[in-house]
């Protein structure tokens, strides 16, 4: 059975470029693990106190243009944060960036990981 976006998925989604909009859009019909997107646009004070709590590095983040999104794994109906689960997520994601023709990158392929992390490419889409 395919899964569909959640309205709180849908909400996260206002003020995100249009073309990582499809990519979610897609994705969430291909994927075999169900996510809600937990984060999406972020305001440069979020980001400030992220940086200060050390849940990222950047003030420069992505997140603060709209280029961005985090992504969660649902399981029953709760989050979860295994991370053999984002794997899978982003098979789904990349496949659907694929067929949309759209360059994203994956937070969990950086040296640093970042599972639910998915951003439009910064050479295809500069700020």
């Amino acid at each position: 059975m395919p899964f569909t976006l959640s309205t709180r998925s849908l909400n996260n989604l206002i003020h995100i470029h249009p073309d990582l909009i499809g990519v979610v859009e897609l994705a969430i019909q291909k994927t075999t693990v169900d996510f809600c997107v937990i984060e999406g646009i972020r305001s440069s004070e979020r980001q400030a106190k992220l940086v200060k709590a050390g849940a990222s590095k950047t003030l420069k983040s992505r997140h603060l243009t709209g280029h961005a999104i985090d992504l969660a794994a649902i399981i029953d109906g709760d989050i979860r944060w295994d991370w053999p689960l984002y794997h899978k997520i982003a098979e789904a994601m990349k496949a659907a960036a694929k067929e949309e023709g759209v360059l994203i990158v994956w937070g969990g392929d950086w040296k640093m990981k970042d599972g639910p992390h998915f951003e439009l490419s910064r050479k295809f889409y500069p700020v």
